[in-house]
């Protein structure tokens, strides 16, 4: 079913990576054009046909897992390990000639252009029949391997895969971005939760007393107002400490006390007044533990992105490498990407109606945007974009973690502002930059760029005293110069003297002859 299409003079040759090993296959007979007919399909399943088009030419198995490792990293990133280069010369022909070539076939085009770029003798290719070939190698490559079967491949394949999968999630764990994801959704879950079971408290206990809601608007503190008044008709001035010590308000907790004695509520049983506390319980634990997940919140940036913390907050800088995906993903976003990121519905709503695209998405939520006017929104959300994506890129590739860069960046958007509201110029990036990396080399321990000013300082020294020296000995030249110069000049007007002194004699004949003509000529008129 599979017949050969190839010239006599080409030899294909097909590379199979394999967990086990590398394999290298020699092509008999093949042919391109009916590759896709039902009847190669079968016979590409079926062994008996199969092998009669490739045969193995050369197997190399991988010493051991880690050498098994290593060369699938290489092979996953395109670049040729010294195994597999190795593997190809040794058993590739070198067969280069106007008439006779190697082909050999590869499954990932990257690793075929690095292949080509180390041996430019032969045409490596990824088309044409190599993945139908490719495909029956996958499908009885154990039996095409003597000595390796079904379950040997297996394994292979299942411990090289883990070993892989591990070696990929294997970062530093002081920089893991993924525990400020789950941070950062579980904080804005709480949020959500703690509202309404706060709105739902309020309205359950408002039942019993009314006023206290008008009276105490924050949540935590109407939660731990149940836990110390279960009843409105334990207020009294006994409660008043005891009030203020939860309350941090003398007025408000004198006021509760008299909107207790005055209230419409209803009573309540005993039995739903401990349902109430249970539940007042839990609401306080909840926003206990929100505070406790807000600092970890902040440790986690602190270590993974503090000039992203810095600059804009723990907060809007976790919902940026939350909705990016990682911190390498934000860090790879370009400026217009960053000020935008949260505002996708908006964006393709705009452009499918033709509107006005959205300014700003989570950046929104900076003091930044808020502290600016309605005209100067749209250009700070720009500019503070700008400072975002310069810090998500000097927290995800720096070597050493600062947040000198963040604050830096949070002083230039504060210039903005002043520039926006009263025009006072702003500094340069490339200044600030500078003085940025300078306090890196301070903190860092480094030698800073004064030292090397006095070194320049130094060399400057020396170049003007050897500038001095040099212009000392041009002027005793130019004076001795000067002195041969005079007696020159005076040897030069004696001999123009002398010359001149000749030429007057032998001009003064000449002269006298044409009065003697015009004498006689006269006589004769």
């Amino acid at each position: 079913a599979i017949q050969e299409n190839f010239p006599a003079a080409m030899v294909l040759f097909v590379l199979f990576e394999h967990a086990s090993g590398y394999a290298l296959f020699k092509s008999i007979a093949a042919e391109e054009i009916g590759a896709e007919m039902d009847e190669v399909q079968e016979a590409v399943l079926d062994l008996a046909k199969f092998g009669k088009v490739l045969k193995l030419q050369a197997f190399q198995p991988f010493k051991t897992g880690a050498n098994a490792l290593e060369n699938m990293t290489s092979i996953s990133e395109g670049i040729l390990h010294d195994d597999l280069e190795n593997f190809l010369e040794a058993n590739i022909p070198r067969i280069c000639t106007r008439k006779s070539k190697s082909t050999v076939g590869v499954a990932d085009t990257r690793l075929g252009a690095a292949i080509q770029e180390k041996f430019t003798q032969w045409i490596v290719t990824a088309t044409g029949v190599v993945p139908e070939l490719l495909r029956g190698i996958r499908l009885h490559f154990h039996k095409l391997v003597q000595g390796l079967g079904r379950s040997a491949a297996g394994k292979a394949q299942l411990g090289l895969g883990h070993s892989y999968s591990r070696a990929k999630v294997k970062f530093n764990v002081h920089r893991i971005d993924n525990m400020i994801i789950q941070s950062i959704a579980l904080l804005d879950q709480l949020d959500k939760d703690i509202n309404t079971f706060s709105m739902r408290i309020k309205e359950w206990y408002s039942y019993h007393f009314p006023e206290l809601m008008k009276i105490v608007g924050d949540n935590h503190t109407y939660a731990r107002l149940l836990l110390c008044i279960p009843s409105r008709k334990e207020l009294t001035s006994d409660k008043l400490d005891e009030l203020e010590a939860v309350v941090s308000d003398s007025d408000k907790a004198k006021a509760i006390i008299e909107a207790g004695r005055t209230s419409m509520g209803m009573d309540i049983a005993p039995l739903d007044l401990i349902n109430i506390q249970h539940f007042a319980k839990r609401v306080v634990s909840l926003v206990e533990y929100r505070q406790g997940l807000q600092e970890y919140l902040h440790k986690k940036m602190t270590s993974v992105a503090p000039n992203l913390s810095t600059l804009i907050g723990d907060q809007v800088g976790a919902r940026l490498i939350s909705h990016a995906g990682s911190l390498t993903n934000l860090a790879k976003y370009p400026a217009s990407t960053v000020q935008i990121l949260g505002a996708e519905k908006a964006l393709f709503r705009a452009l499918k109606t033709r509107g006005n695209t959205p300014k700003y998405g989570l950046i929104y939520h900076s003091s930044f945007i808020g502290r600016a006017s309605s005209k100067n929104k749209g250009r700070i959300s720009r500019y503070l974009a700008n400072k975002c994506s310069i810090a998500s890129r000097v927290d995800c590739f720096a070597e050493s973690q600062t947040h000198i860069f963040g604050e830096k960046l949070r002083e230039q958007v504060e210039e903005r502002l002043d520039f926006y509201e009263s025009g006072k110029t702003p500094r340069k990036n490339i200044d600030v930059m500078k003085e940025a990396v300078a306090a890196v080399a301070v903190a860092s321990g480094e030698p800073t760029p004064k030292k090397k000013k006095g070194k320049k300082r130094k060399a400057t020294e020396t170049e003007e005293e050897t500038a001095d020296d040099g212009e000392a000995e041009l002027k005793k030249k130019k004076s001795d110069d000067d002195v041969d110069g005079d007696k020159k000049k005076k040897k030069r007007k004696k001999r123009e003297s002398a010359v001149e002194e000749e030429e007057a004699q032998v001009e003064l004949p000449a002269t006298k002859t044409p009065k003697k003509k015009k004498k006689k000529s006269a006589a004769e008129d």
